[in-house]
């Protein structure tokens, strides 16, 4: 896995806990830069993500105040960063959805943008912030009635889990995304994802009567 050299400044600062609206605000601490339209409004877009070519849909978008199409515009972006293994800039696309999402009041969009924040956030080596996003998607994916996207968000946390060491947490976590996905008529490699992360555990006396047997059959 593909570590950051640096955090950029605000990456995973002031944890909210509440309504998916406050995952919006976090872009403040990971943008940076004074406000362009008062408390309201955004921050100016960075210099570096400026330089993107795919900026310039985004900004026009953005200054004709079409929250939709601002969102799709920066979702796109975010996904080319993520192919090109930016992370930051991928985080920071991503959170310019999320606000856009969440002023055009399209929840779902909303809610699986806040999930790809946490995959941004287990990419880039950072799984104790991704667990933050993953937990607010759960829960409005449950509030607005999105079980498939519930099963995701449950998925990214059980992944966010495992790479800190929780195996015990990762799979319960698997257990539940498995059982949301099935439900939801999710795609089978959607399901797979799910039972390949939950795994096969045994008991400790299984696993020793199994070790057991080995020896004796060696023995034999």
């Amino acid at each position: 896995m593909t570590r950051l050299p640096a955090r950029p400044r605000g990456w995973g600062e002031q944890a909210a806990d509440g309504p998916l609206t406050r995952l919006g605000r976090w872009f403040r601490g990971i943008l940076g830069g004074p406000a362009g339209s008062g408390s309201r409004g955004l921050p100016d877009l960075p210099a570096a993500l400026r330089r993107d070519p795919l900026a310039a849909p985004y900004l026009d978008a953005a200054g004709a105040g079409d929250h939709h199409r601002a969102a799709e515009s920066a979702s796109s972006a975010a996904e080319h960063a993520i192919v090109a293994r930016s992370w930051w800039a991928a985080d920071a696309w991503s959170h310019r959805a999320l606000w856009h999402y969440e002023h055009a009041d399209l929840a779902l969009a909303a809610t699986r943008t806040a999930r790809r924040i946490g995959d941004i956030r287990v990419l880039g080596g950072d799984p104790d912030t991704a667990r933050r996003y993953y937990a607010e998607a759960i829960s409005e994916a449950r509030d607005i009635g999105a079980e498939r996207e519930q099963g995701l968000a449950a998925l990214g946390m059980g992944r966010a889990e495992l790479d800190r060491g929780d195996v015990t947490t990762a799979r319960r976590l698997a257990g539940i995304a498995e059982t949301l996905l099935v439900s939801a008529g999710a795609p089978a490699d959607e399901v797979d994802a799910a039972r390949e992360l939950r795994g096969d555990e045994k008991s400790v006396d299984g696993a020793v009567n199994e070790a057991a047997t080995g020896k004796d059959e060696e023995a034999g």
